[in-house]
């Protein structure tokens, strides 16, 4: 085997094994491999923007796939992680547009017509598109990258064209002219679930309009959006409202525009809320989506005062017309209070809609829109209701069920050239629907192309061949897991259900992991305004890839919000070079690699992590089988870190500095067996370092191929011990008791050095009597865990030798040549002092009556676990001083 560097280069380890894996075909699914004997294991990956670059929430949610897909080849699974991107019909149209108008190339996508717009597309797509793909790369993960796919591929635009042909023709499918949200800025309709609600700072503007019928009667309107009056058709009122009831039937006069002044009925409708505003409601059909039913309940005129582009139009009136939307909304206001029918101006927070990728508010607009009536309703919501289909955490589930009981048919058509294009030809009053242009002359296509949703949401079946049966699709469908964010549980992971029971009969995934949102360690969400979203790539440069990924899981519990802070990456930078030294360590002690244990010359030591190694698997296998990985990450933590390293570590170097070579081989087997089966449980997470210490340590020497001779990919997960092993090596309760009382004594050993400031690389003697049967080879590890010069063993030792014990043993510190006993006595008296202060706040403050009533129950657990620690401390100060007058 080769010998282990000193100091671990991640870069260089990353970069040889990710090489080797991609050479060997190690991520690569083969259907005819699944069998009873090796089932299929698959894991479709969220496809990522075809524009995007990693981010923490890109490195959160790959590291989770790739544990998974991990796991399940040491499980013995056939695995596939399809990978792909989405051609992000906003995203990538608004990015190309922009670079071109940077260019000169163009000042608005019409300079340059569909076709040649879309070959700029491509072109940047076949440039950029790859991006993200080699940046996951970088992160590890395993994903099948011979069968990467893109939403936009041929075979992919085929099965999105079938299933909207297929639709259509069974009637879910339908165009029509409804309200809809509108982009001024990417001019396309966007459906609810792309329109986020922000609080925003606005204006609430009062103004009066005069009833014709009744010169002199005013009524008084409140409205945030005086630029769209010129739109208004009508004025409403509840009919039960006193003030206004006898009105209805009537007119008034609407003030804008000045040369337009329409007098609008005054109409009677119970949907308006009496006690909001003013009881008047402006009713604008053309703008806003309870104002359009109530116009379609009075037959009130529908007036679109607006261009696409957020612009004022000429039915705006002369002085509002070309101006921008919000311009328009002050010089409205302005104009109001010129004619004196402007009442007052109040400051007024609202909720107001915006468009998720163009972050500018969007207006509601009448428009002919395509519509989907979502299939298979029932079956996509009874899955998850009755179980078959689990959700983690499972309060998402209730999430899911409430939405699917109120959907809305979902408007499926954008405005965008970049895209899957509507299959649907005009000729005339003629409409054609199909998968190809119809025959004959003066046909033309749908100008529309489908929302990027409507691709994505075939993704599971898609991605595999549907609608052949290939064998992928026969094999690896349904898929195992997904992971994704709950911000899209209805934009995407809904869709595919329905779609799934739809055309592939059957639900497409069986268990679906929502992560948390990646927050700063302020609990800020990550944004590049912030400032506070870091660059994977620098961090993975910085401190290794797998560094990252533990660094991640490790602070990211089930469901919940990942607060990310640079240390915990640092911290897994650090276990890593704990991992690193601590197999380096046992490759310098020499001997046979992987010898037999003889169970007759285990130590009290050798037996106890053995246990712990149970333990760790049973844990971490548990953990991840509930989808738990940072339970599983913080029990490898405390296993290796502390069990191994800390403890067993240190105790296995009475045998490796002594003369028992015989004893020295069999410590050595056992090492070799708890480290290999550790680098294995840590695999999926630390795919890197383990590979190259598995090899470093010669663990793949005598393994099958496909049992982890070749890699540890495809080394077997570490099974839990049975009753058989456990007898054979003697691992039971009394073991665990014995060393867990030693490690308390030895605890207690170094505090006592450390009550009496003595420094813990200073030698000294101690003098043991033990509580049980105990031999040399014990003393011996006492020894080298107190960094003593000596443990003696005895009982007579000077009066007022200070003294701690366990049931293991008392443990005796002889002060005599080791401290000043004068300078002791009065650094004590002086800490005993400060002690004694801490009792008397913290005892104060709880005798206070006005803050033992008033504070939380967990404030005042803190304060009594203040004074009891305290208190200890006071003892044990005491106790040292006594010592040091005898």
């Amino acid at each position: 085997m080769a010998e282990i560097p000193k100091v671990y280069e991640s870069q260089a380890v990353e970069t040889k094994w990710y090489s080797f894996w991609e050479e060997n075909e190690c991520f690569t699914a083969k259907p005819e491999r699944v069998s009873d004997e090796r089932p299929a294991y698959s894991i479709v990956i969220p496809p990522p923007n075809v524009t995007g670059k990693l981010h923490m929430g890109h490195v959160l949610n790959n590291t989770i796939q790739d544990i998974l897909a991990r796991k399940a080849r040491m499980d013995g699974k056939e695995v596939l992680w399809l990978p792909g991107t989405d051609h992000a019909g906003i995203a990538t149209q608004s990015v190309v547009e922009r670079k071109l108008r940077k260019e000169g190339v163009m000042k608005h996508r019409d300079d340059l017509g569909r076709e040649k717009l879309l070959e700029y597309i491509w072109e940047w797509k076949e440039k950029h598109g790859g991006i993200i793909i080699e940046q996951l790369k970088k992160l590890g993960a395993s994903c099948d990258w011979s069968r990467v796919r893109f939403t936009m591929d041929e075979e992919y635009t085929k099965c999105v064209q079938r299933i909207f042909v297929d639709l259509y023709k069974k009637g879910h499918i339908y165009r029509g002219k409804r309200m809809v949200n509108w982009c001024p800025k990417s001019l396309t309709a966007l459906s609810d679930e792309e329109v986020i609600m922000k609080e925003q700072n606005s204006q609430l503007y009062y103004f009066k309009v005069e009833v014709v019928e009744e010169p002199g009667t005013w009524l008084e309107i409140a409205t945030t959006r005086p630029e769209t009056i010129p739109g208004d058709s009508g004025f409403a009122v509840n009919p039960n409202d006193p003030r206004y009831a006898h009105l209805v039937g009537k007119h008034a006069v609407r003030p804008l525009p000045v040369e337009n002044q329409a007098h609008l009925p005054i109409v009677a409708d119970e949907h308006i809320d009496i006690d909001f505003g003013t009881g008047v409601l402006k009713v604008t059909p053309a703008h806003d989506k309870a104002d359009f039913d109530i116009g379609q309940r009075h037959g009130l005129e529908v007036i679109d005062v607006l261009e696409p582009d957020g612009k004022m139009n000429r039915l705006a009136g002369v002085e509002l017309t070309g101006m921008d939307r919000f311009e328009a909304r002050k010089a409205a206001a302005a104009k109001l209070e010129e004619m004196g029918v402007l009442t007052k101006e109040e400051d007024y927070k609202n909720k107001v809609g915006f468009s998720e990728r163009a972050d500018v508010p969007v207006e509601p607009r009448l428009s002919e829109q395509w519509f989907l009536k979502y299939p298979s309703q029932d079956a996509a919501r009874a899955c998850v209701a009755d179980g078959a289909m689990k959700f983690y955490p499972e309060r998402w589930s209730k999430t899911y069920d409430y939405w699917m009981g109120g959907l809305q048919d979902w408007c499926i058509s954008r405005q965008l050239w970049w895209g899957h294009r509507i299959p649907v030809w005009y000729r005339g009053d003629e409409t054609h629907c199909g998968l190809d242009a119809p025959e004959g002359e003066g046909w033309e296509q749908d100008h529309d192309v489908l929302d990027t949703w409507c691709s994505s949401w075939l993704w599971p079946f898609a991605t595999m061949g549907w609608p052949e049966e290939t064998e992928t699709l026969n094999k690896f469908y349904p898929t195992t897991d997904l992971v994704t964010g709950p911000d899209i549980i209805f934009f995407w992971v809904a869709r595919m259900i329905m779609a799934g029971y739809e055309y592939k009969g059957d639900l497409p995934f069986r268990n679906v992991y929502f992560t948390g949102i990646i927050r700063d360690k302020k609990g800020r969400k990550m944004s590049k305004s912030l400032g506070n979203s870091p660059d994977p790539l620098e961090l993975i440069a910085q401190y290794g890839a797998d560094a990252l990924r533990f660094g991640t899981m490790r602070s990211a519990p089930l469901g919940l919000d990942v607060l990310f802070d640079e240390k915990d990456v640092e911290l897994g930078r650090n276990f890593c070079n704990k991992l690193w030294n601590a197999c380096r360590f046992r490759q310098m002690q020499g001997g046979e690699s992987e010898g037999e244990i003889n169970p007759e010359q285990l130590t009290s030591d050798d037996k106890w992590i053995l246990l712990r190694l149970g333990q760790a698997i049973d844990e971490v296998t548990v953990a991840l089988e509930a989808y738990r990985f940072s339970d599983a990450t913080a029990a490898l933590y405390r296993f290796f870190w502390s069990e191994y390293c800390d403890w067993y570590i240190e105790s296995c170097k009475a045998t490796f500095f002594g003369d028992d070579e015989i004893r020295k081989a069999n410590v050595l087997a056992v090492v070799d067996f708890v480290m290999g089966n550790t680098l294995r449980l840590f695999h999926p997470f630390l795919p890197f370092i383990t590979e190259e210490l598995w090899h470093g340590l010669g663990y793949s020497g005598d393994l099958p191929v496909e049992q982890g001779g070749k890699t540890i990919m495809t080394a077997n997960w570490p099974k839990a011990f049975d009753a058989s092993f456990n007898e054979l090596y003697g691992l039971d309760d009394t073991v665990d008791r014995l060393v867990a009382a030693k490690h308390d004594l030895v605890s207690q050993g170094r505090n006592l050095r450390a009550a009496y400031n003595i420094p813990f690389n200073k030698k000294i003697d101690y003098t043991f009597t033990p509580g049980g049967k105990s031999d040399a080879h014990e003393v011996e590890v006492l020894k080298v865990l107190l960094n003593a010069e000596s443990v003696s063993l005895g009982s007579e030792v000077p009066k007022g030798t200070p003294r701690v014990g366990s049931a293991f043993g008392d443990l005796y510190l002889p002060l005599k040549g080791l401290i000043d006993f004068e300078a002791e006595r009065k650094r004590l008296a002086k800490e005993l002092g400060k002690t004694e202060k801490e009792i008397t706040k913290v005892e104060s403050k709880l005798n206070n009556p006005s803050f033992a009533e008033r504070a939380p129950a967990e404030v005042l657990d803190e304060q009594r676990q203040r004074l009891a620690g305290w208190q200890a401390k006071r003892g044990q100060i005491n106790e040292a001083i006594g010592n040091l007058s005898n």
